[in-house]
């Protein structure tokens, strides 16, 4: 099926491109979304240059869209773009990294209904420890950029998507994927990235919104050629 994917920057929706990706699925791009207010991922956290340069070390065309923070506008941005995609490259459907809210998952089966193109879930209903197991496994490279502040202190922060860390996740009685928003990610290598994004500067920021939230700023990165070593700084 020729189609588009729903890309955040983090693990799930990377996992999710991969499964469809390997499914023989003709992905003509990734879907992301940002804040018209502040250029980032909403709740990521991730810089509209950094979802851009996530799409072009995996050689794919970049979707990307501002949205304000209300929902209701959020939606009926979503669709419109979606269709305009739709329309112009034919695409049938689009796949999304939801794995077991209900609510999610209703939300994108509604909305593609509307605009008439095929949801596909590949994470879903499969059990939370096995999504991030395999994601880990398949040799993806994660760091986490976000995290409740009530929950996670500032070490957290920055800190490799690994085995060790899932471990600590299921002991904290933790859902390993944070499918409710306790935590997000950002990815930067794997099987489907041709240069690896390595992070030279970082900062740890407490923001305080709706709720406490502490963000990884990833200020200044270079592209690493996996092969050769040969950086490529940028920023």
């Amino acid at each position: 099926m020729k189609i588009v994917s729903s890309w955040s920057g983090g693990k799930d929706s990377c996992l999710a491109f991969y499964k469809a990706k390997m499914q023989g699925h003709d992905i003509i791009g990734l879907v992301n979304f940002i804040s018209e207010e502040y250029r980032r991922c909403c709740f990521h956290g991730t810089t509209a240059e950094l979802i851009k340069l996530q799409a072009e070390v995996q050689g794919k065309k970049l979707f990307q869209r501002e949205v304000p923070a209300d929902m209701k506008r959020y939606e009926e941005i979503f669709k419109e773009y979606v269709s305009e995609i739709r329309d112009k490259h034919s695409i049938e459907g689009m796949v999304f990294g939801d794995i077991y809210l209900d609510e999610h998952k209703e939300w994108v089966e509604r909305v593609c209904k509307d605009i008439n193109i095929i949801p596909l879930e590949p994470l879903w209903n499969v059990p939370a420890i096995e999504v991030v197991t395999e994601f880990v496994e398949s040799g993806f490279k994660s760091v986490v950029v976000s995290a409740k502040a009530d929950i996670f202190s500032e070490d957290f922060i920055g800190r490799t998507i690994d085995k060790e860390l899932i471990d600590w996740l299921v002991k904290k009685n933790i859902c390993p994927c944070g499918e409710n928003g306790e935590f997000h990610s950002f990815v930067y290598d794997g099987p489907t990235f041709d240069k690896k994004i390595e992070l030279t500067d970082t900062e740890k920021v407490l923001r305080e919104g709706f709720a406490k939230y502490w963000f990884l700023d990833m200020k200044k990165y270079k592209l690493v050629n996996k092969l050769s070593g040969i950086a490529r700084p940028r920023r």
